[in-house]
């Protein structure tokens, strides 16, 4: 559990990046993030980073915002500079990604394999995202028991698949469904449109 200090230097960080997120428009554009879907995320961009931040200089920050506060953040490349794409704060533990979908009021929700596809898939459909293919922990299945539908949003690759089959074993209300050959959630959320991915879910 983080300490009243902790979740505070959390919060005041992701407000600083937030108030520098215009600086990567552009990029956002290209992922489909529109600036709506940036200030309901808090997203941010760390151009001057908070002392011990330094590391993660010229990323996208992506709080892990809860109901309770920030209890974490993710920072992004947002160029292919040959760095690796995710960077983690020390000590940072695998979370589920946008647990405020839980609170909506709704019989179904989606996972995701990754923050961006969680925003996108939450056009259609409340969401949540997992950090990566090998980020669904065992015990995740209490979360999902209540809902009649449970969508795994998987990317279209063998580790996406994989992850399919994992949480298909754990949650009985899963349906599976795979995107197209090399493409995840905001690769389709692009060339398809909210629209697409209704159609995907049969929810159109």
């Amino acid at each position: 559990m983080l300490s009243d200090d902790a979740r505070k230097l959390l919060e005041s960080a992701t407000q600083a990046y937030e108030s520098q997120v215009r600086e990567i428009g552009h990029y956002l554009d290209t992922r489909g993030i529109t600036q709506g879907m940036a200030a309901s995320f808090r997203l941010g961009y760390v151009k001057d980073p908070v002392v011990g931040h330094e590391e993660f200089r010229n990323r996208l920050a992506i709080p892990y915002d809860t109901p309770s506060g920030v209890v974490d953040i993710r920072f992004r490349s947002v160029v292919d500079d040959g760095t690796p794409k995710y960077l983690s704060r020390p000590g940072s533990q695998q979370l589920i990604y946008n647990v405020k979908a839980f609170e909506i009021d709704s019989t179904m929700i989606a996972v995701c394999e990754g923050e961006l596809d969680t925003m996108c898939a939450s056009t259609v459909i409340p969401a949540v995202g997992l950090p990566g293919a090998k980020g669904w922990k065992r015990f995740y299945w209490r979360a999902f028991q209540d809902y009649s539908k449970v969508f795994v949003l998987c990317d279209g690759d063998a580790a996406g698949k994989e992850l399919g089959k994992e949480i298909a074993a754990a949650v009985d209300t899963a349906v599976v469904i795979t995107m197209p050959d090399s493409m995840d959630v905001n690769d389709v959320y692009l060339s398809e449109g909210s629209e697409g991915l209704c159609k995907r879910m049969g929810l159109a």
